[in-house]
C-alpha cells in the first residue's frame, strides 16, 4: 500500500521502518530534513507538508506528541485534511484526549476520510521489535482494512470500540502503569532502607504475585540507577494529566493517580522531565528519612 507517516521520533521511526520492511511504499513528513533522512535513505519519500503527503497516501499514520500537535498536523494549515482523498484513513497512534480524537474523527468524516485512534503500549523496544500492543477505536470495517498494517507493528491488536475508545483504553493502561511504578519505587526504597539488597528483593517479587512488566523494566532501572530515557517522564506527565482530566469530568475519584501526579510534578520541577520514569524513585527517596 501507499502509506504516509508523520512523527519520526523514538517510536515513529522504527514503526515506519517496519512497515517499509513489509514492502509498503512510504511517504514521510518531518519539519527537519535530518529527522527524515534515515528513512529517505531506506527508500521513503519526504513531503514538504502533511497535506502533500496525504494526497499521495491510502493510509496516513501520525505519532506526534500531544493533542494540539495532532490537531495541527491533521486539521491545521497544510494539514492532512486538506490533501487526503475521500476513502483514505488517518491512524492516530500517540496518546491524546479521547474527546480530541473524536472531534478530529468527526472533522475528517465530514470530508469522507476515515480515522482510527490506535495508541500503542510497549515503548521503544516494542516499536523496534514490532511487538507493540495496539488498541484501536473506530469503525469495525476500517479496523479490518488497517489490521494487516497493524500486524507489521505489533502482536496484541484489539478493536476496543467506537471512535475514542482506543484513547480511553490507553488512559486506563497508563493509569495502571504509573500507579504500579509508584509501588515499585516505594518497594525498592523500603528494601534499601531496611538494609536488604533491592536487586534481590526485586528478583523474588518477579517470581510471585507482585510480578509485573513495570517491576521488570522500570524496577530494573531503579535498582541499577539507570535513568536514561526510554520514554521520557514528561510524556507520562502528559498522559496522567489526560487520565485525571477524564476522572474529573466523570466525577470519579482517582486518589492513587493524583498522588503519582504530585511526584511526577516534583520530577518535572527538578528538571528531570527528559529522564526515564524510573527516576520516580528519587522523589520517594527524597521524602524518606536517611
Amino acid at each position: 500500500m501507499k502509506l504516509g507517516f508523520i512523527g519520526l521520533g523514538v517510536m515513529g521511526a522504527p514503526m515506519a521502518r517496519n512497515l517499509m520492511q513489509h514492502g509498503h511504499q512510504m511517504g514521510v513528513y518531518a519539519r527537519r530534513a535530518e529527522t527524515a533522512a534515515p528513512l529517505v535513505e531506506a527508500g521513503a519519500v519526504r513531503y514538504a507538508t502533511p497535506s502533500a503527503l496525504a494526497a499521495d497516501a491510502e493510509v496516513i499514520f501520525t505519532v506526534v506528541t500531544n493533542s494540539s500537535d495532532v490537531e495541527q498536523v491533521v486539521l491545521g494549515e497544510n494539514g492532512i485534511i486538506h490533501g487526503a482523498r475521500a476513502g483514505s484513513v488517518v491512524v492516530d497512534m500517540e496518546t491524546i484526549a479521547p474527546t480530541v480524537a473524536r472531534n478530529i474523527a468527526q472533522a475528517l468524516a465530514n470530508k469522507g476520510i476515515d480515522m482510527l485512534d490506535a495508541p500503542v503500549s510497549g515503548g521503544p523496544m516494542g516499536a523496534e521489535q514490532a511487538t507493540l500492543s495496539i488498541m484501536a477505536g473506530g469503525k469495525p470495517a476500517v479496523f479490518g482494512r488497517v489490521k494487516p498494517l497493524f500486524e507489521c507493528l505489533g502482536k496484541t491488536i484489539v478493536h476496543v470500540g467506537d471512535s475514542g475508545a482506543g484513547q480511553i483504553t490507553k488512559a486506563c493502561n497508563q493509569l495502571a502503569l504509573l500507579v504500579n511504578a509508584q509501588g515499585a519505587a516505594e518497594a525498592m526504597t523500603l528494601a534499601a532502607r531496611c538494609g536488604v539488597d533491592p536487586a534481590k528483593v526485586r528478583q523474588v517479587m518477579l517470581g510471585g504475585v507482585a510480578a509485573s512488566r513495570v517491576l521488570e523494566l522500570f524496577g530494573k532501572r531503579m535498582v541499577e540507577r539507570d535513568f536514561a530515557a526510554g520514554i521520557e517522564t514528561r510524556l507520562y506527565h502528559k498522559d496522567l494529566d489526560i487520565v485525571l482530566g477524564m476522572a474529573h469530568d466523570l466525577g470519579m475519584a482517582a486518589p492513587a493517580a493524583a498522588l503519582v501526579m504530585q511526584n511526577i510534578n516534583a520530577l518535572m520541577g527538578r528538571g528531570e522531565g527528559r529522564n526515564d520514569l524510573s527516576a520516580l524513585i528519587k522523589v520517594v527517596e527524597g521524602m524518606s528519612k536517611q
